[in-house]
C-alpha cells in the first residue's frame, strides 16, 4: 500500500524557567528577555509551517512547577481548522495562521508565568515536557490514519541546568521516542546539557550549544528548520562528544565509576549491604586466596 505524506510534526519544547531567565548572572552575559526568545522561535515556527501546508507545530512551555501546552491551548479546536482560521482578521497583512499561533503561545505564556508566581524549585521539568511532547505525537499519529506517513520530530530549547533528579524519567522518555522513530534535538542557551547530548545522540538528533542568544534564530533557521531526512546534504556542526555519564540513586550526581544492582540495575556511587530502590539483600563472598606460584628451579647448564 502506498503510503500518503502528510508533512512534518514539529514539537517545540521552550524552557520559561522564571528562575534562570530572571538571573542576575545571565543578564550579565546576554541582555535578551524571555519575549525576545519568544519572537524568534515564533519566526522558526512559521518557517516550518511556511515549508509545506501539511506541516503541523506545536509549543510547550517548560515551567519550573508545571508543564503545558502553549500551542494548541488547552480546550481549543483543532490547528488546522479552516473555520477557526476564518475567524480570525488579518493585521498588518500578516497571514491568519500565524496570527493564531502568536497569539496563542503569547496568551499561555504570560498566564502560565501568572498562576506560578511562587517558584518551588529551580529545576525544569524537562522530562514531563517530553513525556508530554511524546503523548502529542502519538495522538496526531493516530488522527493522521492507515497509510499516512507523519513525521515528527521534538527540538528542546534549554536555558537552566540539568536536573540529576530526572535521570530516569528522562532515560525512559529517550528510549520510547527512540522507539517510535522520534528524533530529538537540543538547542542550549547556557550550560552543556549531559542528558540532552545522550538523547540526541540515541535518537539520531542534533545538539548545538549557541555563543548568542541574540543570534538563536540564525541557529533554528540553520540548523533546525532542514527536516531530518535532508540533513545528510548540509554542512552542519560537527558532532561532540557525548557525555555518557549516569547519575546515581543515591544522591543524584553524576558519576564515571559506580555500583550496580544485580536486580534492577540502579547505579549506586557508594557501596551499600541493601539496594534501596529493590531493597535487594547482597551476600558479600570472600574473595578466594590466590596461591603465589613457586618458581622453577633453572636447569644448570653443562
Amino acid at each position: 500500500m502506498a503510503t500518503e505524506e502528510t508533512g512534518g510534526l514539529l514539537v517545540v519544547v521552550v524552557d520559561v524557567n522564571p528562575v534562570w531567565w530572571g538571573s542576575s548572572k545571565r543578564k550579565e552575559k546576554t541582555s535578551s528577555t524571555l519575549p525576545q526568545c519568544m519572537e524568534q522561535i515564533m519566526v522558526f515556527v512559521n518557517a516550518h509551517q511556511m515549508a509545506s501546508p501539511q506541516n503541523k507545530v506545536a509549543v510547550i512551555g517548560s515551567h519550573a512547577n508545571e508543564s503545558r501546552y502553549l500551542y494548541p491551548r488547552k480546550g481549543s479546536a483543532d490547528i488546522h481548522q479552516t473555520e477557526v482560521l476564518a475567524q480570525i482578521k488579518s493585521k498588518d497583512g500578516k497571514y491568519e495562521q500565524f496570527a493564531k499561533v502568536q497569539s496563542d503561545v503569547m496568551k499561555e505564556l504570560k498566564d502560565l508565568i501568572a498562576r506560578n508566581p511562587v517558584v518551588s524549585h529551580t529545576d525544569t521539568l524537562l522530562s514531563g515536557s517530553l513525556a508530554m511532547a511524546l503523548c502529542y505525537i502519538k495522538r496526531m499519529e493516530k488522527e493522521a490514519g492507515v497509510g499516512q506517513n507523519l513525521h515528527s520530530r521534538i527540538l528542546v530549547i534549554k536555558a537552566a541546568e540539568d536536573s540529576a533528579s530526572q535521570y530516569m524519567n528522562f532515560m525512559n522518555v529517550t528510549f520510547t521516542a527512540q522507539k517510535q522513530n522520534v528524533t530529538i534535538d537540543a538547542c542550549i542557551l547556557s550550560a552543556d546539557s549531559g542528558l540532552l547530548q545522550q538523547a540526541c545522540d540515541i535518537t539520531g538528533g542534533i545538539y548545538i550549544k549557541i555563543p548568542d542568544i541574540e543570534g538563536l534564530l540564525q541557529y533554528l533557521l540553520w540548523v533546525f528548520l532542514p527536516p531530518p531526512s535532508l540533513r545528510s546534504n548540509l554542512i552542519l556542526p560537527p558532532p561532540i562528544q557525548v557525555d555518557y555519564r549516569a547519575a546515581c540513586f543515591c544522591h543524584r550526581m553524576l558519576i564515571s565509576i559506580g555500583y550496580v544492582c544485580s536486580v534492577c540495575l540502579s547505579i549506586f556511587c557508594a557501596y551499600s549491604p541493601i539496594c534501596s530502590t529493590c531493597h535487594t539483600a547482597f551476600k558479600i563472598k570472600a574473595a578466594p586466596l590466590k596461591l603465589k606460584k613457586k618458581k622453577k628451579s633453572q636447569a644448570s647448564g653443562i
